[in-house]
């Protein structure tokens, strides 16, 4: 295919991307509740992620490094990060367990691209809760539409690319007040800064790759205010720069205006790569009607669907990364231990005998049989017996969303070792149920 013939599949988006930024500059998220709701809950989940991560060495150490001086403050964190050093390490941080949010239609995670950019500048000029959820809510509406319509070419990883795009469209809400024409200079200009980022780091275990979507907020944040200030960005970028780093024969049109896209979005029950909770949620479903006892097993044979094999193939994994992105481990230890959080890729966990053994027994086997088109069976041999179950939808997915209870819950289970029961419950008690009008610095920072 000839470069102007892929440039041709991506020539549309230029047009269609400026029809959802007029969409989105003149339809405020927050004069919708329902809206609102979901973005309270995604802002939640997405700090409530990040504080858990904070709880890493490499990650304590890095925002440490960067931290000093009058900056921004929000509980959990360093004080006195500019606003792009804020973004990239909540980014970072909200990243390293593989506990955040997604979008199946994008195959990728706008909200963790359009969140940390949000709060990042609405905390660093003052704004409103609104002024926030108005800004994470386009960032992931314009992120989770390119997400659609550009897929990665083979030995990417999704995570930096079209999001820089989305923190920056994020950014450019908060500090130009939703402007179209701000808007579309911002995504124009970071359209020519898309990183091709390699899958390679998840493969060999290397937490590089979690810095493609901290470095891509940083990057956005960088742009929106450049732009702000007067630096131009060309026009018709959109397409030009998607035939040099996706893939031209899956190319599809944006979604149009109107359907909100981060209403489709799921949260996750379990910290792993989506593609791993439809086997690690079969693991437990076994436990409840076989009982917990995994010792007898012998034998386990798993079939799921193609994508995940592809991107979740990893076998016998030594690091937290590679069992993060493998759809055995993460079964294994869903069945030995009874749960998938932040905990099963400490060092203990990683070397657990029977969690071990229980990865090594098993086979995947790729099918597509399944009516949601995501799904894992499972079949155990145990005490000399076959048992089968299946698996296609887990909590998250489109018809089976976790409630706002659910939500809060998982937030003070990851938020409450870094800031204590009575502080996560404060600082979630705010997010959800502050009035929109105050500043989004006093709902998390009390006061």
């Amino acid at each position: 295919m000839s470069s102007q013939s892929q440039a041709s599949n991506f020539a549309p988006h230029d047009a269609q991307l400026r029809a959802v930024v007029d969409w989105l500059s003149g339809t405020p998220a927050t004069t919708d509740e329902t809206v609102t709701n979901r973005a309270r809950l995604l802002l939640l989940d997405t700090l409530g992620c990040a504080l858990t991560g904070l709880g890493r060495a490499e990650v304590s150490g890095y925002a440490t490094r960067l931290a000093g001086g009058d900056g921004i403050a929000c509980p959990g964190f360093p004080s006195g990060m500019t606003a792009s050093h804020f973004g990239q390490v909540m980014t970072l941080a909200a990243c390293w367990d593989e506990a955040c949010e997604g979008l199946a239609s994008a195959h990728g995670r706008p909200g963790l691209h359009a969140v940390p950019s949000a709060v990042a500048l609405a905390l660093d000029t003052g704004a409103s809760l609104a002024d926030a959820l108005d800004a994470l809510v386009i960032g992931y509406e314009i992120g989770g539409r390119l997400g659609a319509a550009w897929r990665i070419r083979a030995g990417m990883h999704v995570d930096g690319t079209w999001g820089t795009i989305a923190a920056a469209a994020a950014a450019s809400a908060v500090l130009n007040e939703r402007s179209p024409d701000g808007l579309a200079a911002a995504i124009e200009a970071a359209a020519c800064m898309i990183p091709a980022s390699l899958y390679e780091p998840a493969r060999q275990g290397a937490t590089t790759r979690n810095l493609y979507a901290a470095q891509a907020v940083s990057r956005g944040i960088e742009t929106a205010l450049a732009i702000t200030e007067g630096v131009t960005a060309p026009q018709q970028a959109i397409g030009a720069a998607a035939a040099l780093t996706f893939d031209p024969a899956q190319a599809v049109a944006l979604s149009s205006p109107g359907p909100w896209l981060v209403m489709q979005g799921y949260f996750k029950p379990f910290a792993a790569v989506r593609h791993v909770h439809y086997g690690a949620q079969a693991a437990l479903d076994w436990r409840a009607a076989y009982g917990a006892n995994t010792e007898s097993i012998t034998a386990i044979r798993l079939q799921t669907y193609p994508e995940a094999i592809t991107y979740c193939g990893n076998r016998a994994p030594s690091t937290a990364i590679q069992a993060q992105f493998s759809l055995t481990y993460g079964l294994a230890h869903a069945l030995a231990r009874g749960g998938l959080g932040p905990e099963a890729y400490d060092a203990d966990a990683l070397r657990d005998p029977e969690i071990n053994r229980l990865e090594a027994l098993m086979v995947v086997e790729d099918t597509g049989a399944f009516d949601t088109g995501r799904g894992a069976r499972l079949r155990i041999v145990a005490q000399g017996r076959e048992t089968s179950l299946s698996v296609d939808q887990v909590d998250g997915d489109p018809d089976q969303p976790m409630s706002r209870d659910a939500v809060v819950a998982k937030f003070l289970q990851l938020a409450t070792p870094r800031l204590g029961a009575e502080v996560a419950s404060d600082v979630a008690s705010r997010i959800m149920d502050a009035p929109l009008a105050q500043p989004l610095s006093r709902v998390l920072n009390g006061g």
